[in-house]
């Protein structure tokens, strides 16, 4: 282990991170919110931090090898989540504890969208924004930028992308340099912010609110400035805006810049992972609308084309805007739209769940072991996209598999020990370690009436979620550690 590599590494990130509290301090003065003061201190402390993390090892230059890019990830997202909580505790108009801050931080962060406040409107415009600043940061990954924007990460930096990026395979760059990759995906994810806010804003959103939730919907975050969600507006333009860029959020983002820079849509007809993704998400939509309509859940038919698209598409990228308490739709519906979340998003996007791409290899897995039942000696390969895949890739995902039941399971066992009830502790597990935000129950609409040790758990999820299981898992190896 490359201790004093790994701290250099750290405390330059950490330095790299106090540099996020001074957009809100712009904003609170802009606004007059009177919440400078808790930025400037989080700035100074995670600073100071970073700064005595990074000056005795300096002058330390050892690449880094894969293993101590996992220690660096893992280190850096636990220690962002407790540092990004520092504002909120500071604040003296709207107290919270240390426990709701950290939560409130870890789950903007992973871009979970679970929140422990219950009156969001009456917060100054500062912590507004920070909130959706935190998810639009931990979108794309944080450390991601980190390679793109500092060369002096030098190459320690492949090591951090592919710790940090999602999906089973991290292999591929998308340029000759992973510096330019991860630069590659951050241009397309600035680019789509900018787009976002602009028709948030044509569809009649004011322009904090249009940048505030442009950033938590690309993202696939699901923060918003008001109680309501997107409910708020009532308005089907803001919606289908919505819908819009959270479909083009939860593709994967090497799509975004293959299309870009061949000037052709070709490489989304060709993509077998965006088919299924689409397929997943206008299958449920379908089911959701067909039941709302049969349930007479809402009275006009273009309330249900709607609600019923919006919700599938929110819960089904694991954004977790809402419209409406869909906790409360009728039949198996919450139920359906909670399972789907499970899938998630694409591989290399903002969305969580298992990712699209595992769910495809386990279905055709799944097929072929149906089909050697009939014929046992044939040889038959897994293809995506008429490529045939390596078993390795095979039998990771199913271990993947393997590993995501296990968690969710036993985690939702200790959540139900700490007194939750079993909707409840079904749902919130789901919702946070699928980094969706919403669940059923007691969290339908607000994580504040759990108890401190359920919260904690929960951010534990949340980690889990967002570094795909086995970044987080592999430390509690004794193998990891060994010489």
């Amino acid at each position: 282990m490359k201790v004093k590599s790994i701290l250099r590494m750290f405390g330059l990130l950490l330095m790299m991170f106090s540099f996020t509290m001074l957009p809100p301090v712009f904003v609170s003065w802009l606004y007059q919110d009177g919440s400078i003061i808790p930025f400037f201190d989080g700035f100074a402390i995670i600073l100071i931090a970073g700064f005595l993390c990074w000056l005795p090892v300096r002058g330390v230059h050892i690449e880094l090898r894969v293993r101590d890019g996992f220690v660096v990830v893992v280190l850096f997202w636990v220690v962002l989540g407790l540092a990004g909580a520092i504002p909120f505790i500071l604040l003296t108009d709207y107290p919270m504890s240390v426990t709701d801050a950290v939560f409130e931080s870890v789950s903007g962060l992973t871009t979970t969208g679970a929140t422990v406040i219950t009156q969001i409107d009456t917060l100054p415009e500062s912590i507004l924004f920070y909130r959706q600043f935190l998810q639009w940061l931990g979108g794309m990954g944080i450390i991601v930028l980190a390679v793109a924007i500092l060369p002096i990460l030098g190459i320690g930096g492949m090591q951090l992308f592919k710790a940090e990026t999602p999906g089973p395979v991290k292999d591929t760059k998308l340029t000759p340099r992973i510096k330019e990759t991860a630069l590659a995906l951050w241009y397309i994810y600035l680019g789509l912010t900018i787009a976002c806010a602009i028709c948030y804003r044509v569809a009649g959103m004011d322009t904090f609110d249009a940048l505030a939730h442009s950033f938590s919907t690309v993202a696939i975050g699901g923060f918003s400035t008001h109680d309501l969600s997107i409910g708020y507006f009532n308005s089907s333009a803001v919606e289908m805006v919505a819908v819009v860029f959270m479909l083009l959020s939860g593709m994967n983002f090497a799509l975004h810049f293959m299309a870009w820079r061949k000037t052709s849509l070709r490489p989304y007809w060709q993509d077998s992972e965006l088919k299924a993704y689409l397929t997943v998400l206008g299958l449920v939509s379908a089911t959701t609308i067909i039941y709302l309509y049969l349930t007479k859940t809402f009275l006009s038919v273009e309330n249900i084309l709607t609600e019923g698209i919006f919700q599938a598409v929110s819960i089904g990228t694991t954004t977790g805007f809402t419209t409406t308490a869909y906790f409360n739709w009728p039949g198996f519906l919450p139920v359906l739209l909670l399972f789907s979340s499970f899938i998630g998003g694409c591989a290399g996007s903002t969305g969580g769940g298992m990712k699209v791409i595992r769910f495809l290899l386990l279905l055709k897995q799944g097929h072929r072991e149906t089909m050697r039942l009939v014929h046992p000696n044939a040889q038959i390969p897994v293809k995506i996209g008429q490529k045939p895949v390596p078993d390795r890739v095979v039998s990771a995902v199913w271990g993947f598999f393997a590993a995501y039941v296990a968690s969710f399971v036993i985690l939702m066992l200790i959540l139900m020990a700490t007194g939750l009830d079993q909707v409840t502790s079904f749902s919130a597990m789901a919702a946070c370690i699928n980094n969706l935000g919403p669940g059923l129950g007691d969290v339908g609409y607000s994580y504040a009436g759990l108890n401190d040790t359920a919260k904690w758990i929960l951010c534990f999820a949340m980690f889990l979620g967002r570094l795909e299981i086995f970044t987080l898992l592999v430390l509690f190896s004794p193998a990891f550690w060994r010489r």
